[in-house]
């Protein structure tokens, strides 16, 4: 009794990512520490780093950059991949991913940019300094490898990749406005 009520725990945290304590189950069986389970984390990195597109627009905007930067672009994409094989994750399925990030920050830039054309009272009173963004941004790319590494196999498990992503971007989406939900549904296609 005393093993299958450690796969039955094992089994419920797995499937919940919340520890269940059967009836009969001991302290040690308890002590079992939760499985995360699921794309929270990783659908919460995806909106920070398209909120961080609302800083990118508002420096090009001063700035007069436009909002595609092909060299940066290449470069981010060319380290996640090298990154990704270091990290034992597929690189090209990486680089999807953050293409994905990419254009989802090109997704806000272009329209708060044409927003701010429309609508000059909206437009920032200034522009932050866009190396410091791109600081950010870096982490942000960190991070997102991290838990990259975290879902790997959830990404790869269909069709439980796109009921647990489903479960993520509701919650994770609600607050977003619908320039924002867009550009996180260009960030999100490419997770499953």
């Amino acid at each position: 009794m005393r093993v299958l009520g450690r796969m039955i725990l094992v089994v419920a945290v797995v499937a919940t990512g919340q520890v269940v304590t059967p009836a009969f189950a001991s302290e040690a069986t308890v002590a079992v520490a939760p499985a995360r389970v699921g794309f929270a984390e990783l659908t919460e990195l995806v909106v920070r780093r398209i909120e961080v597109g609302d800083r990118v627009a508002a420096s090009k905007y001063f700035s007069g950059r436009p909002v595609d930067d092909p060299v940066r672009e290449q470069q981010i994409l060319t380290a996640v991949r090298a990154e990704a094989i270091e990290l034992g994750i597929d690189p090209e399925e990486t680089a999807d991913f953050f293409r994905a990030q990419i254009e989802a920050s090109k997704v806000v830039q272009r329209g708060l940019l044409k927003r701010w054309a429309a609508h000059p009272d909206e437009v920032p009173t200034t522009g932050p300094d866009l190396d410091a963004v791109r600081r950010e941004l870096d982490q942000l790319t960190t991070d997102l490898l991290a838990e990259l590494v975290v879902v790997d196999q959830l990404r790869n498990a269909r069709p439980h990749c796109q009921i647990e992503l489903l479960l993520a971007t509701i919650p994770a989406a609600a607050p977003l406005d619908r320039l924002h939900r867009k550009a996180f549904k260009v960030g999100t296609e490419t997770i499953c």
